[in-house]
C-alpha cells in the first residue's frame, strides 16, 4: 500500500515540471508507437507493391514470349492440345506428334487468359523456357513436355513461398523441392505458381499480396482452397496437372468446387521437403502433396512418375514404394462402405443426391456397398483435430500474420483465434446451452495446455486411428464412398464456415489417402430442396452454410473415395471406377 501511495505521490503530488516532463514522454511514447506502427506498414505495403510488380511482369514477359511463338509457328493448333486428356497429351509428346514447344506455349497462353478472368497465378516461372530448351535431355521421363503449375508455397529456387502472409515475402526458395526437382527429371515443366489462401489454414482463396481467386464456373463463388488457384487454373483449362498440399481438404475442396479431380495420398507418400507452412511442427493433423488433374488417369499418371528412385534418393525419409499400376488397373469387385451424413455437417441436397446416385452405380456394376459410420466424430472433430491443429492456442499461425493487413477472407475465422485462452473458455461455457457445437469447438481452440497434454493429445491420435481401423476391418471394407463439401460458396463464407470440413479433416487426422471424382451438377430440383434445408444442429452453423451454397445451379458436384493408409493405389482404382461408371451413365 506505501508503494501505491509512493507511486501516487509521483504522479500527482509532483511539481508542474515534472509533471510536464512525466506527460511529455507520455506522449513521446505513443507518437514512437504510432510511428513504428506506420513504418511497419509502410513496409508491409512496400513489400507486397513489389511482388505485384514482380508478378506483372513475369506475365508480361510470358505474354510478349507467347505471341513470339505464335507468329512463328501458326500451323499450332492450341484448341487441339488443350482438349488432349494427360494420358493423350504424353503420349502424343512421346511420339512426336506434338513438341514440347507447342503444348508449352498453347497452355501459356491459356493460362493467361484463365489468370485474366479468375486472377489464379502469382507468378509465371520465367525459368520454364530454359528448362523448355534442354527438354530434349528429359525424353525418357514419364511427363516428357507436361507443363505443371505448381502451388504457390512449393519451393521452386529463387522464387518466394509465401504462403500469403507478408512475413515471407522477398525470402526466395535457395533451392528447388523435392517434388520439383522429381517434376524436372521426369521432363515435366513447371512454368506457373498458383494463389493460395492467406496462412494456408483456410479454404477460401484470397490474400493481401496476390488478391482474390474467382471460380471458373462462375465468378459470384468460390474456388475453394487452400489450392484454390490450382483448382481454379485447372477447372478453367489453363493446366493440364497441378500439385497441391492438403491438410483439412486443400486438394479435396478447390477440386470439388471446381469441377476436377483432385487426391490427397498418406501423408509422407510423396516428399515434403522444400514445402512452405504457417504451422510447421504440428504432428496431429498430417499434410500431404498431391496431385490435381481433369481425370483420374491423369492423376495416376503423375503419381506414377513421382514415385521413383530419383524422390526416394532426394528424401530417404520417404518410403521406398513405387506405384503399384497392377493395382490401380484391377477390375475385380470391391466391399464399399458409405455414408450419406456424418452426423456433423448435414450435406447439401446435392451433396446427398450425388452420394445416392453414385452407391445405385457402383451397386448395379457388381460392387458390395455397406452402411458405415465414422465412430465418435464429434470427439474427433474438438478434442483431435481442432485442438490438435491449433495445439499452441492459435499461437504460431497469428504470428505469421502479424506485420501486414489481414485478408477479408480469414478475419472472421481468426477473431476467436485471438481471444485469451480464459476468455475462450468462458464463452464456451456461456454459449453450451445454447449453441454445443460452437461451444465446444471454442473451447478446443485453447489447445493443449503442456507437453505433458501434447503427448496424451497425440497418443489418443493414434488410438482413434485404430478404433476407425478396427470398425473399418469389422466391416471387411476395402474402400469408403462418402459425400464431399460442395457445392461452390458464395463470396465470404468459407472464413465462417469451419464446421463443415469434417467430410475432408477427417482423413487427414486418420492420414487415409483420400479424393475427389466429380459426379453431377446442381440442379433446379436441388435448389429448391435446398430452401427447407435445416441441417443437423439447427445453429448459426447451418443458417449460414444454406446461405453460402444458395445459387449454386450448374456448379460441379463431387464424391469423396476414401482408402486406408498406404493403399494410395487401390484409392485411385476406386475413383477411376466412379469416374468410369458416371461417364457411362451419361452417354
Amino acid at each position: 500500500m506505501d508503494r501505491m501511495d509512493n507511486y501516487k505521490q509521483l504522479i500527482f503530488g509532483a511539481k508542474p515540471k515534472w509533471r510536464a516532463i512525466l506527460t511529455a514522454t507520455a506522449c513521446g511514447a505513443s507518437v514512437l508507437v504510432l510511428l513504428l506502427k506506420w513504418f511497419g506498414h509502410r513496409q508491409s505495403w512496400k513489400k507486397i507493391q513489389k511482388a505485384k510488380v514482380r508478378r506483372e511482369k513475369s506475365l508480361q514477359r510470358a505474354e510478349h514470349a507467347v505471341c513470339q511463338f505464335k507468329e512463328s509457328h501458326p500451323e499450332t493448333d492450341t484448341s487441339l492440345i488443350l482438349s488432349l486428356s494427360l494420358a493423350e497429351l504424353s503420349k502424343q509428346l512421346k511420339d512426336g506428334t506434338l513438341t514440347p514447344q507447342a503444348v508449352f506455349h498453347s497452355y501459356m497462353e491459356k493460362t493467361l487468359e484463365v489468370n485474366r478472368r479468375l486472377n489464379c497465378c502469382t507468378e509465371v516461372l520465367l525459368e520454364s523456357w530454359d528448362q523448355l530448351e534442354d527438354i530434349d535431355s528429359h525424353k525418357d521421363g514419364i511427363l516428357y513436355g507436361v507443363p505443371v503449375s505448381i502451388k504457390e508455397n512449393i519451393g521452386y529456387k529463387g522464387h518466394d513461398s509465401t504462403c500469403g502472409v507478408i512475413c515471407k515475402l522477398d525470402l526466395p526458395a535457395t533451392g528447388d523441392s523435392v517434388l520439383v526437382e522429381v517434376l524436372k527429371r521426369q521432363g515435366a515443366i513447371p512454368f506457373v505458381k498458383t494463389n493460395v489462401p492467406q496462412g494456408l489454414q483456410n479454404y477460401d482463396c484470397g490474400n493481401p499480396i496476390y488478391g482474390l481467386t474467382l471460380n471458373p464456373h462462375n465468378p459470384q463463388k468460390k474456388s475453394g482452397g487452400s489450392s484454390g488457384g490450382e483448382g481454379a487454373l485447372i477447372g478453367g483449362g489453363g493446366s493440364v496437372l497441378g500439385i497441391g498440399s492438403d491438410i483439412g481438404g486443400s486438394i479435396r475442396i478447390p477440386s470439388s468446387f471446381c469441377g476436377i479431380c483432385g487426391f490427397k495420398p498418406t501423408s509422407n507418400r510423396l516428399s515434403l521437403r522444400g514445402v512452405s507452412s504457417c504451422i510447421r511442427g504440428q504432428k496431429s493433423v498430417l499434410s500431404s502433396l498431391g496431385p490435381m488433374a481433369r481425370d483420374v488417369d491423369g492423376l495416376a499418371l503423375c503419381m506414377h512418375a513421382l514415385l521413383c528412385d530419383h524422390m526416394f534418393t532426394l528424401d530417404p525419409t520417404v518410403p521406398p514404394i513405387p506405384f503399384n499400376q497392377q493395382v490401380y488397373q484391377s477390375s475385380k469387385p470391391l466391399r464399399i462402405g458409405y455414408y450419406e451424413n456424418d452426423g456433423y455437417a448435414m450435406p447439401s441436397p446435392s451433396m446427398g443426391r450425388a452420394l445416392r446416385e453414385t452407391k445405385a452405380l457402383l451397386e448395379k456394376a457388381g460392387h458390395t456397398l455397406v452402411s458405415f459410420s465414422p465412430p465418435r466424430l464429434i470427439y474427433a472433430m474438438h478434442e483431435l483435430v481442432i485442438r490438435g491443429l491449433l495445439g499452441d492456442g492459435c499461437t504460431t499461425l497469428l504470428s505469421n500474420l502479424k506485420g501486414g493487413p489481414v485478408d477479408p477472407c480469414l478475419r472472421v475465422q481468426i477473431i476467436p483465434y485471438s481471444l485469451p485462452r480464459t476468455v475462450k473458455k468462458i464463452l464456451s461455457i456461456l454459449l453450451k446451452p445454447i449453441f454445443p457445437r460452437i461451444a465446444a469447438s471454442l473451447d478446443s481452440l485453447r489447445g493443449v495446455g503442456s507437453v505433458q497434454d501434447l503427448w496424451r493429445q497425440h497418443a489418443d491420435v493414434e488410438d482413434y486411428r485404430h478404433e476407425v481401423i478396427a470398425e473399418w476391418r469389422r466391416c471387411e471394407l476395402d474402400v469408403l464412398l462418402c459425400p464431399m463439401m460442395g457445392p461452390a460458396y458464395i463470396h465470404n463464407y468459407p472464413g465462417k464456415l469451419t464446421s463443415t470440413l469434417t467430410y475432408t479433416i477427417l482423413y487427414n487426422l486418420l492420414n487415409f489417402p483420400a479424393g475427389v471424382v466429380p459426379v453431377s451438377t446442381v440442379t433446379a430440383e436441388d435448389e429448391e430442396e435446398l430452401r427447407h434445408y435445416k441441417g443437423n444442429y439447427g445453429d448459426i452453423w447451418d443458417k449460414l452454410y444454406k446461405k453460402a451454397v444458395t445459387g449454386g445451379e450448374g456448379l460441379p458436384v463431387a464424391v469423396q473415395c476414401v482408402a486406408l493408409p498406404w493403399q494410395d493405389e487401390l484409392c485411385l482404382r476406386f475413383m477411376r471406377e466412379v469416374e468410369m461408371l458416371v461417364r457411362e451413365d451419361k452417354k
